[in-house]
């Protein structure tokens, strides 16, 4: 419930919020008793990805007292996810208000962080969290959890070695890691990549970008643009380039009229969160298809952002089927016969779920069960992108298409977007972030008790230390009773 009393935190400053952090920690007793047996070399979890997905797991891990963690990031420190990358939108979409990664910990939210150094009154003027202030709030979160981020480092290969993991990595001072468990915290396109169409990919490269790609928008200067798609990426792709001077932008639609509802933002609840990894395959799916059908539309702001410069179009059911070079120009043709020339054009289609696109997993990427391997929707309810989601175990982990063949499977967890097929929004974005990390903590280390259960049971048999010392009673004799009296 909101009031209008100041809080202690209000404008105090970051010094007084991480005091009150390192407070609240203390008495939950932070971090959990380390309770793994130790592996001479051996890491207990690897988290690949330093952004907010890896912190957050990080954190949930060492509640629980798994502390063994290394948490690895290929980009440089203060860059790890997309928000100073590729990311381009002015704001987020997410409600100022969601806690976000801050694991149950009030002082550990975005909006302590913000009015610890701008007060209420400022936090109440606040519409929407700009982006780049997102990641100055990761970056403190980092620092006042310090979590162990270990940046420049990229894990090239995973194979299994006994019971463990050994990851080859770049840019560590060993060449490799031994582990027991695996995480991809790897965010949006963390079992996949950027979708490139095949109408594109003959492309000579100096015409064309996708929206991920570092884009050197200065060079546009004047020039024609044509971006295919209008998701959220595709028109904050389109507003950069009309800012640095584009002569025109046009957005390029396969679909007949704008999306305009964001239906999983309507059905968001706790419920939706808990309740969806337990619903049958078959609402899973609809959930997930309908979502995928209807189209997340393009923020409320980023469109604008678009629309306000006269020299920018969107044109609808204008389905691309191949772009062909001409000189120093390119032609985008249509399904309805039209074309349009361009002299770049900037794909806006968003990233796919692919395994087999992690090289990580060489082969074995083949091997990992789909959602197609296990569930024929209706004919109205085909969607082939939503199919190769791998289909996951209930503790984010892997499953095998066939039983056996790659049990290490099951040692590696999917902590990234493409876990919501089977468990929901629970790994990639803002809302229900800390939820799916207290899920992958409990559940690994529950797998890890179990796996180290022998060693535990010995521990309990040789634990020796006594609560009583003797000198808290005084024994004494019982005095047998004489007929007719009670003893």
């Amino acid at each position: 419930m909101q009031t209008n009393d100041r809080s202690p935190i209000d404008a105090q400053g970051l010094d007084v919020l991480e005091a009150r952090l390192r407070e609240d920690l203390e008495f939950l007793c932070y971090p959990g008793k380390d309770w793994v047996p130790a592996q001479e070399g051996v890491s207990d979890v690897v988290i690949i990805g330093g952004g907010m997905c890896g912190m957050v797991a990080w954190l949930g891990l060492t509640t629980g007292g798994v502390q063994n963690i290394r948490v690895l990031d290929r980009n440089p420190a203060g860059l790890e996810g997309p928000w100073l990358n590729y990311a381009r939108m002015e704001t987020l979409r997410s409600p100022k208000t969601l806690t976000g990664p801050a694991f149950g910990h009030g002082a550990l939210t975005f909006q302590a962080w913000y009015r610890a150094q701008h007060g209420r009154e400022a936090w109440e003027a606040m519409d929407k969290i700009p982006r780049p202030m997102w990641m100055e709030y990761l970056r403190w979160y980092r620092k006042a959890l310090n979590v162990p981020v270990e940046n420049g480092v990229s894990v090239d290969k995973v194979e299994p070695e006994g019971d463990l993991l050994r990851l080859t990595v770049s840019g560590a001072a060993e060449g490799t890691i031994l582990t027991r468990k695996l995480v991809f915290a790897t965010g949006r396109d963390g079992t996949g990549g950027p979708n490139i169409p095949g109408f594109i990919k003959d492309l000579p490269r100096r015409f064309w970008a996708h929206s991920a790609d570092e884009i050197d928008f200065d060079a546009l200067k004047g020039k024609r643009v044509a971006v295919i798609g209008v998701g959220a990426s595709a028109v904050d792709n389109a507003a950069e380039a009309l800012e640095h001077g584009a002569g025109e932008v046009r957005h390029l639609i396969r679909r007949k009229e704008m999306p305009t509802i964001n239906k999983m933002m309507g059905i968001g609840s706790y419920g939706f969160t808990a309740g969806f990894s337990e619903l049958p395959d078959e609402w899973r799916w609809r959930f997930m298809q309908y979502s995928f059908t209807t189209q997340t539309p393009p923020p409320h702001g980023s469109t604008l952002r678009v629309s306000r410069h006269p020299n920018a179009y969107f044109h609808f059911g204008k389905a691309t089927t191949r772009i062909e070079e001409r000189g120093d120009e390119v032609e985008v043709m249509f399904a309805d016969g039209t074309s349009y020339v361009a002299d770049f054009v900037i794909l806006g289609t968003g990233f796919t779920i692919d395994p087999m696109a992690r090289t990580e997993f060489g082969e074995v990427a083949g091997k990992i069960l789909l959602w197609e391997d296990v569930y024929t929707p209706p004919e109205d309810e085909k969607q082939a992108d939503l199919g190769r989601f791998p289909y996951l175990n209930p503790d984010f982990t892997f499953r095998e298409k066939v039983p056996g063949e790659v049990p290490w499977l099951s040692k590696v967890y999917c902590f990234n977007y493409g876990a919501s097929a089977s468990l929901g929004k629970v790994s990639g974005d803002i809302p229900g972030v800390s939820e799916g990390a207290a899920w992958l903590a409990k559940a690994m280390a529950a797998t890890l008790y179990a796996e180290d259960l022998e060693t535990h049971w010995q521990a309990m048999l040789d634990y020796e230390t006594p609560e009583l010392d003797g000198s808290e009673w005084q024994p004494s004799e019982l005095t047998p009773a004489k007929e007719g009296q009670v003893a």
